[in-house]
């Protein structure tokens, strides 16, 4: 518990500013123009809004004399014994090592990208990448701590601008080649001598194609649609360890949270928007998956390949802090049993349970990883069913509990609506999320090469 408010900035880019931001034009796309921006603006709003209340309540405990290190301590110690173990525990432990298993996965695609740049007709597996990047996280998982992550998480926090920026900007690109028709209806050749046109050069072809911005489907599917789209920016607003986060803070805690927050917001409203918007912007209903997958066309690259390239490993190195830091929980949560409290951290005593539990922890989460290489479409369950009840719901539980506004009261009636609204789509968007998985499964297989 030494670190400054700008270490805590630094940690809640990192797990919330993650490449699942990429996701974000797929999510619009999924509600369509007005209502995408208006539930991406209301998603930016209501979470800061949350994570700024466990703020208030942490430092309300502190000064109490009885500091709360963990989201399980609030549990028990707010609404009752029982919560932390049966409720909170089980679904952060859900969310944390989730987000570790996505990342795997992620990363392990990355590599493959940047190996199928370099040789396009190279025939290596993905579970082979995904290895490789479990192998690099097995090194870094056995940092002690969150604290010792501040440097690391820094460099994340600069690394998230810039493949933004990157990922914004390559957008901006390819949208203004893609004016008059839809890019499914020109094939790849096509684009990349739009692009090189010298009377017409990119972003001002005449032959460029348009884009379709409307949302398909039965009023049924979109609406369903709608929600997976909600529950997908739930996940990319998640973060199940803002008291685990704030722990590392210094005495006394007064106001350090918030301006970490503001830290993290700003790096939020300046990637998210645009990468959000820009990504759509370009491909309308017509994207797939994360946005990096769209700059490939036909397996040939939409942008010049140095690009994507410094993109790609911008990200992986995101990914892999972004990795090591939701593992921190997990760690923890265990290590508990194992380690003795009585002994130095750094003592052999302490030192090799910890190797081997973390290597044990990095291992199942890369065998998962390359079993389900379509553990991405579980994302936005993992909004739906995990993130939303621990970031909008319970943050507001505990402010009333502990706070006990008056019935009568605004906060009380807000709280109150905040509450039950987040609730319903957690439980629609539940539904939702199953449905979809359940209609995707025909194609699955495992260590399938996707």
């Amino acid at each position: 518990m030494v670190g400054s408010w700008l270490h805590c900035g630094y940690h809640l880019t990192t797990s919330i500013v993650s490449p699942v931001l990429l996701g974000l034009p797929f999510a619009l796309s999924l509600l369509g123009w007005v209502p995408g921006v208006v539930c991406l603006t209301l998603a930016t709003l209501l979470t800061f809004y949350c994570f700024y209340l466990l703020s208030v309540i942490l430092e309300h405990h502190a000064q109490l004399g009885k500091r709360q290190l963990r989201f399980r301590d609030m549990a028990r110690d707010i609404l009752g014994p029982g919560w932390d173990k049966f409720f909170v525990g089980p679904l952060q432990f859900l969310i944390c090592y989730g987000a570790v298993i996505l990342g795997t996965l992620l990363g392990g695609q990355n590599l493959k990208f940047i190996y199928l740049l370099n040789n396009p007709n190279g025939e290596m597996q993905l579970y082979l990448f995904i290895i490789m990047f479990g192998a690099a996280t097995l090194i870094l998982a056995q940092m002690p701590s969150f604290h010792s992550l501040r440097h690391i998480n820094l460099v994340s926090l600069m690394l998230s601008l810039a493949y933004g920026a990157g990922v914004t900007a390559g957008s901006i690109y390819i949208g203004k080649i893609t004016r008059d028709k839809t890019l499914s209806e020109v094939p790849i050749h096509v684009l990349i001598r739009c692009a090189k046109t010298i009377n017409y050069p990119a972003g001002h072809s005449k032959n460029a194609p348009s884009r379709d911005y409307s949302v398909k489907g039965t009023p049924v599917n979109r609406f369903l649609s709608a929600l997976s789209g909600i529950s997908i920016m739930a996940t990319a607003f998640g973060c199940g360890i803002v008291p685990e986060i704030q722990a590392t803070l210094a005495p006394p805690l007064k106001g350090k949270m918030f301006k970490g927050l503001c830290v993290c917001y700003g790096v939020i409203v300046s990637t998210f928007f645009s990468v959000g918007i820009s990504g759509y912007w370009a491909f309308g209903n017509q994207i797939v998956g994360t946005i990096l997958t769209n700059f490939m066309g036909g397996g040939k690259p939409l942008l010049p390949s140095w690009f994507l390239l410094v993109i790609n490993i911008f990200t992986l190195a995101q990914i892999t802090a972004t990795t090591v830091i939701y593992l921190q929980p997990t760690n923890e949560m265990f290590e508990k049993w194992l380690a003795d409290a009585k002994m130095d951290q750094f003592s052999i005593r302490n030192v090799v349970p910890r190797l081997i539990f973390r290597s044990l922890s990095v291992t199942v989460a890369t065998l998962f990883a390359a079993m389900l290489p379509f553990f991405g479409d579980i994302l936005a369950l993992f909004g739906a069913f995990g993130i939303i009840p621990l970031d909008c719901v319970l943050p507001i539980v505990f402010y009333n509990v502990t706070f006990k506004p008056i019935k009568q009261s605004t906060v009380f009636w807000g709280h109150t609506l905040i509450a039950i609204v987040s609730s319903m789509v957690a439980a629609v968007g539940t539904v939702a999320s199953v449905r979809q998985i359940v209609l995707d499964a025909k194609t699955y297989n495992l260590f399938a090469n996707m």
